[in-house]
């Protein structure tokens, strides 16, 4: 297996308080890793140790094949960062900021920057001063930037933050563009769990500054299990029907009037029929499949899914 970034056991304390435990993440290459984990969780911290903006107090840093030193710069031409908000120069022009960072990183590919303002849909504005700008194109300015240098190894915390539905789905076709086509390795955080479902290869769960899970899309879709969601009128009263008339033992109850029931030989017309036939009124009634929202959850309360 070829990791392009891997971590050993990466700890970070602050003032004798340890907020990072012994985190060890594999990034394979050529992948989009979701990272995930509440606020306060870590996510940020680690990525700024990864991208050695922060030193760690113990633990091991290695990308494309070197360990990360304190003294360690090249690599970072190699890569492309948002970490937190990105800053910019707010008198200078879009296409000026990115024209200096290209500068500064001594890549002088100038065709490079204006694909990489069409790639995040910035084309038309790219001669507006950056102060002029919405929250939403900062963002999508600061994806270009990062991109702008053709790194192997994007590091991204929150990269959607600010944009609208139409424009988060646009940034998640442009992160599968940029693996897929363009040979990118991936590395996003993001509070927002069905666009990490929907683009991310590998999942790695964080809470309280601990790598709680590791896990590939693939097996979390392997492992999903399908139920009916039932809302009712009265739980307790449906919870005795499906107990005593339908014989239903495997169920969960998810909310005041909601419950899940996973035995898959019992249909929605059996349930519905029992529920009329007894009185239990039915709000809604539907079949779906657990999502990574559910696997997140499940982990975060430490129940989780074993794998």
């Amino acid at each position: 297996m070829t990791y392009l970034l891997q971590t050993n056991q990466l700890t970070k304390s602050f003032k004798g308080k340890e907020i990072i435990s012994e985190v060890t993440m594999h990034v394979k290459k050529g992948e989009i890793y979701g990272f995930l984990g509440p606020n306060g969780s870590g996510k940020t911290t680690t990525m700024k140790m990864i991208t050695n903006l922060i030193k760690p107090t113990s633990g091991e840093i290695e990308i494309f094949g070197e360990k990360v030193m304190d003294n360690s710069v090249e690599f970072l031409k190699r890569m492309g960062v948002i970490i937190e908000y990105p800053i910019f120069y707010d008198n200078l022009t879009a296409k000026e900021n990115l024209s200096f960072h290209c500068e500064y990183m001594g890549y002088y590919d100038k065709q490079s920057i204006d694909e990489a303002i069409n790639l995040v849909g910035l084309k038309d504005i790219e001669d507006k001063k950056v102060k002029e700008l919405s929250l939403g194109m900062k963002q999508r300015l600061g994806i270009a930037r990062a991109i702008s240098t053709k790194p192997e190894l994007l590091v991204l915390d929150e990269p959607i933050n600010g944009l609208d539905p139409i424009g988060i789905k646009e940034l998640r076709d442009l992160f599968k563009v940029l693996c897929r086509e363009y040979g990118m390795t991936l590395l996003i955080s993001s509070h927002i769990l069905a666009e990490m479902e929907q683009m991310s290869d590998t999942i790695g769960i964080i809470q309280n500054g601990k790598l709680i899970k590791e896990v590939s899309m693939e097996t979390i879709n392997g492992e999903q299990t399908e139920y009916i969601e039932v809302k009712v009128d009265n739980v307790k009263k449906a919870v005795y029907i499906l107990e005593q008339h339908v014989g239903v033992r495997n169920f969960k109850i998810i909310a005041e009037q909601m419950i899940r029931i996973y035995e898959a030989k019992i249909t929605q017309q059996d349930i519905s029929k029992a529920f009329v036939q007894h009185d239990v009124g039915i709000e809604s009634i539907n079949r779906k499949h657990s999502s990574l929202e559910e696997y997140f959850l499940n982990s975060m309360n430490g129940e989780g899914i074993q794998l």
